[in-house]
């Protein structure tokens, strides 16, 4: 058993070595300083796990143990054995191995882009596991049209050749900077700097970026009805963050029985997104874990419908 505030690697069923990191005020993995479930952090596609809440440590002040790690082929983790193998379940299983090592029976998962969308997958498959979701900035649209998906693939192709011929400044080069509104520009590209130069093995990133977009976590939007934990869906607004639009963010938060929609607010000014806001998402976490904490005190509160029953 791990002790407090320390990383660790995490072999997962086809044998990629997660690197991970589990945070606390000092209660051992086993145990909740304050009463509830442990969080799990899961990045984005091309982050790492220091891109969920951006280094605050408001949840474990708070007293949560706060469990991060990167996803296969990113950050410190290993790459998966072939460029394919980026998919929506193996992601989903990664989750579970995580949870495995960690003996933890149920944990809160909250989950940026990438992140959203497999700790949404694992939470239909394994509802026993799950005490209450975040979503943050959400952009799978499964009704998106076979168009619009071509259209789709051929960005992310282009990106994952930029990373490849070019590194960095080749995903940079790639990157449609030029949709960005200008106030926002700077800031996209030092962030993409930053955490595109964390990967330890970017080829393997470059596999990512074609393979996990091709990959479908759910099928229909019903399926998500089949959700009974609290959830959050964190939001951004267009003209700060086009690649996650606030339209698919809002049809998570309508199918999804009970969850409650959080984003900036308009401006002017304009405001960044909460999501880029590591201590405001941070106080958002901590609100659902307490929320979940209620929940788990009322009989039936904190279910979810296998995924097969879903509608």
């Amino acid at each position: 058993m791990p002790s407090p505030s320390r990383e660790l690697q995490i072999e997962t069923s086809d044998g990629v070595l997660l690197a991970a990191d589990w945070r606390s005020e000092g209660s051992p993995i086993g145990q909740q300083a304050g009463g509830g479930s442990p969080i799990v952090l899961l990045h984005g596609l091309t982050a790492t796990r220091r891109y969920v809440v951006m280094g605050s440590r408001l949840l474990e002040r708070s007293g949560h143990r706060v469990i991060a790690y990167d996803a296969r082929g990113h950050g410190s983790s290993t790459p998966a054995s072939t460029p394919a193998a980026y998919t929506y379940d193996l992601l989903a299983e990664d989750l579970r191995a995580v949870l495995d090592e960690l003996e933890m029976e149920r944990a809160i998962l909250a989950g940026a882009s990438m992140g959203a969308q497999t700790a949404l997958r694992f939470a239909l498959e394994h509802p026993d596991r799950v005490s209450a979701l975040a979503l943050i900035t959400p952009a799978f649209d499964p009704e998106l049209g076979e168009a619009r998906e071509i259209a789709a693939y051929a960005e992310w192709d282009r990106l994952a050749g930029g990373l490849r011929d070019g590194g960095v400044e080749g995903f940079l080069a790639a990157y449609d900077l030029a949709g960005v509104p200008e106030r926002w520009r700077d800031t996209v590209a030092t962030v993409l700097r930053q955490r595109l130069s964390a990967h330890d093995h970017p080829l393997a990133v470059a596999d990512a970026l074609q393979a996990v977009p091709r990959s479908r976590p759910f099928d229909a939007w019903a399926e998500l009805g089949a959700v009974r934990v609290p959830t959050l869906v964190v939001a951004s607004r267009d003209e700060a963050d086009p690649a996650h639009p606030l339209a698919v963010a809002e049809r998570y938060a309508a199918a999804i029985p009970g969850a409650r929609l959080l984003v900036e607010d308009e401006g002017p000014p304009a405001r960044s997104p909460i999501a880029w806001q590591g201590g405001r998402l941070s106080k958002a976490l901590a609100e659902l874990a307490a929320q979940a904490s209620a929940a788990d005190g009322s009989p039936g509160s904190s279910t979810i419908a296998p995924r097969n029953n879903a509608a």
